[in-house]
């Protein structure tokens, strides 16, 4: 019981979370607003597709050179070239008046925010005791949900009564107080450490870590999903005739937010199965009402079920690979978890939108309910197949899962 009273609250954690929430919101204050910025240079809806994947490309590449980064320059000092690097992008897209610019632009962003945010998770990681790391990763990931909830309605506000420029200089200012929190931390400088354990790897290992095949197919098939709420949620909304589609996003960022209160503490007591698998059903839930939404009830019914899901899941599979994998090889978990995030996202925003094409924007969500099934099949084979070996193997206490 004693080990459950480690410190978590630390001044490095405040800081580090506080960090990471600006360098958040000035990522999503341009979510929305960007692809308006970019019909606005003249460009086309090519060109917003373009904006997407590119950058989500560009945070993809960078990912397979984390171990390089960090051998090189340490923890933290990489994570300080990711964040430089996205108040480089912030404060230059005042002066993006093309859309070559502009795509120029994502690129760097991409990087950087690539780089920031596998090392903040990783850093955090180490920051938190072990028997309190599902609980601080939940606590950690709030800062990331309010600014999911903030920002995005802030830069369609500043863009509706403002400026783009003034829009611009809200992002810029939210990198710097992100940096300048994280300058405060007491990060030590690791080179040599990282520089003594590097390893050889394949591109594929640098894509996803041998030790974590099963959870990066989980999180890629959760990407999937992400996407197709994401990036069509309010073209739904128009196709069934609901109006203020954003209260979606409310609601559902509420129930993320009390999610992470919760279910990281069951995590650390219960272990990994005791969270997911009720996170999925819920999950699975909110894509089966929201597939059948008609009236703004039912659209929020999804939306409160959806949130739940997605609060409980996200941690839930990311604080699972850090426990999978020494400290040395965090940054490596970090960075697949991202990279399977990002790669699904990318995926389910082409394919879904391909399908919402031929068949309406409900298909997408009675698909991404089959791709949740297939999670939850999967998982559930996997608990059966650990608790066996359990048994076939008792003095094996360590089982992964």
């Amino acid at each position: 019981m004693t080990i459950n009273n480690e410190k978590l609250w630390t001044k490095d954690f405040i800081l580090f979370t506080i960090s990471n929430t600006f360098l958040f919101s000035g990522f999503h204050i341009l979510l929305p607003t960007l692809p308006i910025y970019v019909l606005k240079q003249g460009g086309t809806s090519t060109d917003v597709g373009l904006l997407s994947a590119i950058f989500v490309f560009c945070a993809i590449l960078i990912r397979f050179f984390t171990d390089y980064g960090i051998s090189k320059w340490g923890k933290k000092y990489y994570l300080y070239i990711g964040c430089i690097l996205c108040f480089v992008a912030a404060i230059s897209y005042t002066l993006a008046t093309t859309v070559p610019r502009l795509l120029s632009l994502r690129v760097v962003h991409g990087i950087g925010f690539g780089i920031a945010t596998t090392l903040y998770a990783t850093i955090v990681s180490d920051i938190l005791p072990k028997s309190r790391r599902g609980e601080g990763i939940g606590y950690f990931g709030l800062g990331t949900t309010l600014a999911m909830a903030v920002a995005p309605g802030l830069g369609v506000w500043i863009v509706d009564n403002l400026s783009f420029n003034n829009l611009f200089i809200v992002a810029t200012v939210s990198q710097i107080i992100g940096l300048l929190s994280m300058s405060l931390c007491s990060i030590p400088d690791d080179r040599t450490v990282h520089s003594q354990t590097l390893e050889k790897s394949s591109l594929m290992e640098k894509l996803i870590d041998k030790q974590l095949p099963f959870q990066a197919f989980l999180t890629i098939l959760f990407g999937v999903c992400i996407g197709g709420v994401l990036n069509f949620i309010a073209l739904l909304a128009k196709e069934v005739h609901i109006a203020n589609a954003g209260y979606f996003f409310l609601v559902c960022t509420l129930c993320i937010f009390l999610s992470r209160l919760v279910t990281g503490k069951i995590f650390d007591r219960k272990g990994p199965a005791w969270v997911i698998l009720p996170g999925t059903i819920l999950f699975l839930l909110g894509f089966i009402v929201l597939a059948q939404s008609s009236s703004m009830t039912s659209f929020l019914t999804a939306s409160a079920l959806y949130g739940f899901g997605y609060g409980t899941i996200f941690p839930a599979i990311q604080t699972w690979m850090f426990n999978l994998v020494p400290a040395s090889r965090r940054s490596a978990a970090s960075a697949t978890f991202y990279n399977m995030v990002d790669v699904g996202n990318g995926i389910g925003s082409i394919a879904l939108g391909m399908l919402a094409e031929k068949l309406g924007y409900a298909s997408i969500y009675w698909c991404s309910a089959i791709i949740m099934g297939i999670f939850l099949i999967s998982y559930i084979g996997f608990v059966i197949n650990k608790n066996q070996e359990l048994a076939d193997n008792p003095q094996d206490v360590e089982a992964k899962g």
